[in-house]
């Protein structure tokens, strides 16, 4: 059996022991609880600042084709479309020549291809924020089941900011020779195609942004 003095000094060594642990404890929770605030995005200014004072011309690594963008591939030379024509949400027929003067980020897209919905809603914020008379995302539609399908899914998801264009014939792909969807073009003010980018994209993204901010000259 322990003696009182062999107890007691084992109730000291303990209590030393715990409070050993709490002042290891508080000196590491505060390093160990660090909250970091969440990013905030680019202010415009700053990324103007960054801009290129050229656009790049052809593939390859530039500080435009970066990021969420990396997939974008510029034209050596900016290059002359062909024309064709579509109809708006009221049925009038359009064609680029009614946006000479902009420039246009033209997406083509299907209701039944999955990557396009998924991208639309990103889409419909980069119009939401940098649309003007001077820049418009144009979303045409080249699904077959014209104006009312394609419709019904822009009301569907909920599209705030994005018109409605359609080309039921399809022709639109052949004629920008578009490989695959989502196919999205990069257009500028006098009609011609900078570059483009196949596949779906984050297009309100700041890396977005600064592509078409580069676009407009700054």
């Amino acid at each position: 059996m322990l003696s009182s003095t062999s107890a007691r000094s084992g109730l000291i060594v303990l209590a030393a022991a715990l409070v050993g642990f709490g002042a290891v404890y508080v000196t590491l929770a505060p390093n160990d609880n660090v909250r970091t605030s969440a990013p905030t995005p680019t202010p415009a200014a700053e990324i103007a600042s960054k801009l290129p004072e050229t656009l790049p011309k052809g593939p390859g690594v530039n500080p435009l084709s970066k990021g969420e963008m990396a997939a974008f591939v510029f034209k050596s030379e900016p290059e002359p479309l062909p024309e064709f024509s579509f109809i708006d949400g009221t049925g009038a027929e359009r064609s680029l020549k009614d946006w000479e003067g902009r420039v246009v980020l033209l997406n083509l897209w299907a209701t039944w291809c999955a990557p396009c919905r998924k991208e639309m809603p990103a889409l419909d914020r980069l119009q939401q924020a940098l649309g003007s008379d001077r820049f418009e995302v144009v979303a045409l539609s080249v699904d077959r089941g014209g104006i009312e399908k394609s419709k019904a899914f822009f009301d569907e998801i909920g599209v705030k900011s994005l018109k409605l264009y359609v080309d039921p014939s399809t022709r639109a792909t052949s004629r920008l020779k578009a490989v695959g969807l989502p196919a999205t073009l990069l257009i500028d003010a006098q009609g011609r195609e900078i570059g483009r980018l196949t596949g779906p994209a984050e297009w309100d993204s700041e890396d977005a942004k600064r592509l078409i901010q580069a676009t407009l000259g700054g």
